[in-house]
């Protein structure tokens, strides 16, 4: 099927916007890119777009677009990640969890050094020397064990933190841990495992960085 130039740029558009944000836009962000008036016409260039096998529509989704043809990015075999938006996550003091699913984001896998079970949203400042700033989406592979020295996402009481942990030579869940920020405004986490309503939720994953 041969796409017009303006066809041509949408799908251009389309790799960018996933590439540099980690899910699509919506039928909205492209109308105002291209200058449509409405967003039907949005809709009337997607469709030609997944009539030629380049991409798929996701019907009742605001941002439900896929890449599926050549050039699409991701790892090969794989193809693109949906992965939920539960809430957020401090870097910082520990807040409250918040689990509700808020959206599904579509990511590409090479975003990510471990494939994450769902996102978090970062609140605070306390990872910056890591590159985890205000605002970041985390990827959250879920298990309950983590090494000395991994960036993990930890439940406190109930409330949820992103630090690094720094086992201190204690064996299995027992002991003492501390939770360590990568900010020197910030003090370590004591936590003493036996008395404390601790777990591990997962390991950071990777992150994306919204526009």
């Amino acid at each position: 099927m041969d796409l017009s130039d303006t066809q041509h740029r949408l799908l251009a558009y389309l790799r960018e916007h996933i590439a540099r944000h980690g899910y699509p836009p919506s039928q909205m962000e492209i109308a105002r890119a291209f200058g449509f008036r409405q967003n039907r016409s949005a809709r009337h260039h997607l469709e030609v777009l997944a009539q030629a096998g380049l991409i798929e529509l996701a019907t009742g989704r605001a941002r439900g677009i896929r890449l599926t043809g050549p050039g699409t990015a991701g790892t090969p075999g794989d193809g693109l990640l949906q992965v939920p938006l539960l809430g957020r996550v401090a870097a910082g003091q520990p807040i409250g969890s918040d689990p509700e699913v808020r959206r599904e984001l579509t990511l590409d896998p090479s975003l990510f050094r471990l494939r994450p079970d769902y996102l978090l949203e970062v609140e605070g400042d306390s990872m910056i020397l890591d590159a985890i700033l205000p605002g970041d989406l985390i990827g959250v592979h879920r298990t309950p064990q983590a090494r000395h020295g991994q960036t993990v996402v930890a439940r406190i009481e109930g409330e949820l933190t992103v630090k690094r942990l720094d086992t201190g030579g204690a064996e299995g869940n027992g002991g003492h841990l501390r939770l360590l920020p990568r900010n020197p405004a910030y003090a370590p986490i004591e936590i003493d495992a036996r008395i404390v309503d601790f777990a591990i939720e997962g390991l950071f994953a990777g992150l994306v960085r919204p526009g």
